[in-house]
């Protein structure tokens, strides 16, 4: 059964739900502190260099993929695949796409609950005079409590079920016009109380020094992988997003905006962070340590800490809730135009399965901590690998091998409106460059 599609509102909006994809949990803490510990001006420097030579031809790829297709991602790879006269294995890579999408919301949902169960916390109070044993009691009976996790867990999907079981209009639309100008004024109110805690400066060194001896292999290698994947590639979204944009949409340039923001929300997140940090005294670790234990510490000692501690996770909890349902909409759209099942109803099938997954993750922080015979990893760290050393790449790989070998070359051109150097340059980094990059990041998740 194939059911007519939608169309975006507007670029506007379609940039917004994109650049919420990309700002997710991941550009909160890590991307400030990549760029803080590897070499802060040199290390962003190298990675826009690998987002423009890797990252958004590969973006451009998907969105092309999906609005050539006007489908799901399994149905646009198929019906790509046959008008161009390939094999229809071709369709694999959209099979690929929406299960991995799926599988990464299954245990990205338990870290969006953490971030609603700390906005509570903080709004409670909790933080307030506190010290470092008291909050990291409060994080670790948070993980030792499978039935804590799963309310927070089913929460958090129910949020993210409810918005896209409306649909683009209703839905993402309505939700993304709502979220990313919300999460732009956080970001503003949070940036002008750093700006006050009286080491602004230090975050600005820590960040953007310009430090060439820090970059490394092993540098550019993260520089590559972040550029990857903050933007969102391999999972079916882009597909899905891109299955809902018009012929008059200019690819490129709405790549290069989404980049921008992408990066200025990242990089505006550590200047919110480290000034707080290095007011406390406190250590900029990694992981969600860092978020979950490290902040709260801080705002347990400073002036205002409860309402900046509550906007703080608001805006974490908005920021994972943008990118939850940019997974969910390709395993809903696939479901919605290839069965009998509207959109509400497929919404919530594909919210089930995912939900009931998520558990098993949850349950790897407590009931099933001990790692799995013979892998070593437990349930949330070995979906978790599965899906962004293998998966990811793979499909991302695949989706621009398709556009810059597959599709008839100077359709491409056309529909980017490239000629001349440009064109050469677009060739060269979608046939050559991006390829190459993104296999080079598959084979560094795989030593």
């Amino acid at each position: 059964m194939t059911k007519q599609h939608q169309h975006w509102g507007s670029r506007l909006t379609f940039i917004m739900a994109a650049t919420g994809s990309a700002v997710g949990l991941g550009n909160i803490w890590k991307f400030p502190y990549m760029v803080g510990e590897s070499g802060g001006a040199a290390f962003v420097l190298v990675y826009l260099l690998c987002i423009a030579a890797i990252g958004m031809p590969v973006l451009v790829a998907e969105w092309m993929l999906g609005r050539r297709g006007q489908k799901n991602p399994i149905d646009t790879m198929r019906g790509l695949a046959r008008d161009n006269g390939r094999s229809p294995a071709w369709t694999l890579l959209g099979i690929s796409a929406v299960l991995v999408g799926a599988v990464i919301l299954s245990f990205y949902s338990v870290i969006g609950g953490w971030s609603l169960y700390y906005t509570v916390q903080a709004g409670a109070g909790r933080f307030a005079g506190q010290d470092a044993d008291a909050i990291a009691g409060l994080f670790n009976q948070m993980l030792a409590s499978p039935s804590l996790l799963l309310l927070a867990h089913t929460v958090f999907m129910l949020a993210t079920v409810a918005i896209v079981a409306r649909g683009l209009k209703g839905g993402i639309e309505a939700s993304v016009r709502l979220l990313m100008p919300t999460l732009a004024a956080l970001i503003v109110i949070l940036l002008g109380y750093a700006a006050t805690t009286g080491h602004f400066g230090a975050a600005l060194s820590y960040m953007f020094a310009f430090n060439f001896n820090s970059i490394s292999g092993d540098v550019v290698l993260a520089a590559m992988g972040q550029a990857f994947f903050t933007l969102s590639v391999g999972a079916g979204v882009m597909i899905a997003y891109g299955s809902y944009l018009g012929k008059d949409t200019n690819l490129l340039a709405t790549a290069r905006t989404v980049i921008l923001f992408d990066t200025v929300f990242a990089l505006a997140a550590g200047m919110i962070i480290f000034p707080i940090v290095f007011a406390n005294g406190l250590e900029t670790s990694e992981g969600p340590g860092l978020i979950f234990i490290t902040l709260p510490l801080a705002f347990a000692d400073m002036f205002g800490g409860t309402v900046i501690g509550l906007l703080f996770f608001v805006l974490l909890s908005f920021a994972a809730l943008t990118s939850s349902i940019s997974l969910l909409e390709p395993v809903a759209e696939f479901l919605t135009e290839r069965s009998k099942m509207g959109r509400p109803r497929a919404t919530i099938a594909a919210g089930v399965v995912i939900w009931a997954l998520g558990i098993a993750a949850l349950l790897s922080f407590n009931v099933w901590s001990a790692p799995l015979p013979g892998v070593g990893l437990t349930v949330f760290d070995l979906l978790d690998k599965v899906t962004s050393q293998y998966m990811l790449p793979l499909n991302g790989l695949f989706a621009v091998i398709f556009v810059g070998w597959v599709l008839n070359r100077q359709s491409v051109l056309d529909e980017l409106g490239l000629s001349g150097t440009t064109a050469l340059l677009w060739s060269v980094l979608s046939r050559l460059i991006a390829p190459l990059g993104v296999a080079v990041v598959f084979v560094a998740g795989l030593l």
